[in-house]
């Protein structure tokens, strides 16, 4: 249930009500905008008098919502959720580049392509510590020491940086990590969503390879429902029965999502097709349709790759695409900051 509160209200109104409305067993999101104030009511609202709720002087309108998410909807938030990292805002009017390799392979690879991305005008670090794969014969990362690696990087450039968790037993190990990724796979793992909303990092929350939007949604609503609303969201492709490609990128979602939540929605190019002639025109794209910012996978040797080299496109191939973008951005209206 929304409240809408009229813009005359004084505060020592505004306060009763909330004071009222908790008594009642409720939580509370209260969203203050510049033109209005929005009480956003979490839990049972059937116990609530509509009708009682519209009678009051302050109130100017009551809706119920029917979707099952409450903290992410941009009914409860009509205005854009803009993240504020490393000197960076990421949503809103800005376009975010993440950029870096699928798993990080050695110190002189991560910064040297840290180096190299920055220079492009990516904003953030990527890098897989921890890598999930398919095959338990895969290359599986270097775990910790990949993160203290990512680190090294962090400090001789100076970006942040953006690294996949896979467990809830891992948080005290990314306590040197700017971003934390949820993986396609683990979307639906509840407790690690649970944990990461218990703690105040920002958190990019892919989507799985066969969720629909709602079941994505629901995802950052179990983060958001613990305390931490710093939620990233990526579109990452899902699984067709298409062959040609590793996944299918599915465009439509992003303007339709950003239109059911305020939170950022970014996109990756990389795993969406799987192929790296692939990832330029589908960043175009994507930028096209809304987008708030990419993240790329970049190697600056992508036939020895010990992951997912296939998909990545070097860094000259990624400043060109950086370049391309840029031109797009006045367009779409958004600005690289």
């Amino acid at each position: 249930m929304i409240l809408i509160i009229k813009s005359s209200s004084e505060k020592k109104q505004i306060n009763n009500l909330l004071n009222w409305i908790e008594r009642q067993g409720l939580k509370v999101h209260m969203s203050v905008g510049d033109n209005s104030t929005i009480l956003g009511l979490v839990g049972d609202t059937s116990i609530i008098d509509i009708d009682l709720l519209r009678s009051l002087d302050i109130v100017e309108s009551v809706k119920r919502i029917q979707e099952p998410y409450k903290k992410a909807n941009r009914k409860f938030h009509p205005e854009d959720t803009i993240l504020e990292i490393n000197g960076h805002k990421v949503g809103g009017k800005n376009f975010t580049y993440i950029a870096g390799p699928c798993s990080v392979e050695s110190e002189k690879q991560i910064i040297s392509i840290a180096k190299e991305v920055k220079e492009a005008g990516a904003h953030f670090l990527r890098g897989g510590a921890y890598k999930p794969r398919t095959s338990p014969y895969s290359f599986q990362g270097l775990r910790e020491s990949g993160i203290e690696l990512l680190s090294k990087a962090k400090k001789e450039t100076g970006m942040a940086i953006v690294t996949e968790i896979m467990g809830a037993n891992d948080i005290d190990i990314f306590e040197d990590v700017d971003i934390i990724q949820v993986g396609a796979r683990n979307m639906q793992n509840f407790e690690l969503l649970k944990a990461l909303g218990r703690t105040s990092k920002p958190i990019l929350l892919k989507r799985g390879l066969a969720n629909t939007i709602e079941e994505w949604l629901m995802s950052a609503e179990y983060i958001m429902s613990e305390g931490n609303e710093k939620i990233i969201l990526c579109e990452r492709g899902i699984r067709t029965f298409e062959m040609y490609t590793r996944n299918t990128l599915d465009l439509s979602a992003i303007p339709l999502v950003k239109e059911l939540t305020h939170l950022p929605v970014i996109v990756d190019p990389s795993h969406a097709s799987g192929l790296s002639r692939l990832v330029a025109p589908l960043s175009l794209a994507a930028t096209g349709v809304g987008a708030d910012g990419l993240i790329v996978e970049v190697h600056n040797d992508p036939t020895n790759a010990l992951c997912d080299g296939a998909q990545s496109i070097t860094p000259k191939q990624f400043s060109s695409l950086v370049e391309k973008i840029d031109i797009m951005l006045p367009i779409v209206n958004k600005i690289r900051n």
